[in-house]
């Protein structure tokens, strides 16, 4: 992220917006919805980061791609941030408002990555497993062929690595740090 605060404190202004006015849900939508264009359109980004192009132009394209695709309160708020000269960081008030969204809702994102695809049940499994109380898990699988097996999972701030990978990663370095022979050749 290139500036955090910005984007915490924009997000969590249309949230309390929202909420006020009843459309967390929409809005919610209308910000997955942005995160998939943006992640889908390098050109818009790159436009909406570009000190040459004027903000009437910035946000007269902006309606033509969003127009009846967003809520009213969402385009008022992306004509707020191209007024304020903030549309750069459009990308990150949406990402921090799905975050924030995640915490009033109570919604934990787990990542798991293995070498294998997993069965759903398995998937299942591990959302019983990592949720707590009345928390609902997210869980988002990942496919990576070159741990070679087992699985890493992210929850929160915490990272349990428990593939093989990581298991050889670990056993090179204490052979190279190995205290009782030096220098075998």
């Amino acid at each position: 992220m290139q500036n955090p605060r910005l984007a915490s404190r924009y997000a969590k202004s249309l949230i309390d917006l929202v909420q006020e006015k009843g459309q967390l849900e929409e809005v919610h939508n209308d910000m997955l919805f942005l995160q998939q264009v943006i992640k889908s359109n390098r050109e818009l980004v790159l436009l909406l980061k570009s000190p040459i192009v004027k903000a009437d132009a910035k946000q007269k394209i902006l309606d033509a791609v969003l127009n009846g695709r967003v809520s009213g309160t969402t385009q008022q708020f992306i004509k707020l941030l191209v007024v304020k000269g903030r549309e750069a960081n459009l990308a990150e008030i949406a990402s921090e408002f799905g975050h924030q969204y995640n915490v009033i809702k109570n919604i934990a994102t787990v990542k798991i990555t293995t070498a294998v695809p997993m069965e759903q049940a398995t998937l299942d499994m591990i959302k019983q497993k990592v949720a707590t109380g009345s928390q609902t898990i997210n869980l988002e699988a990942k496919v990576n062929p070159e741990l070679i097996g087992g699985f890493v999972l992210e929850a929160a701030d915490q990272l349990y690595d428990a593939s093989v990978l990581n298991e050889l990663k670990t056993l090179k370095q204490q052979f190279t740090k190995n205290i009782y022979v030096s220098d075998i050749r």
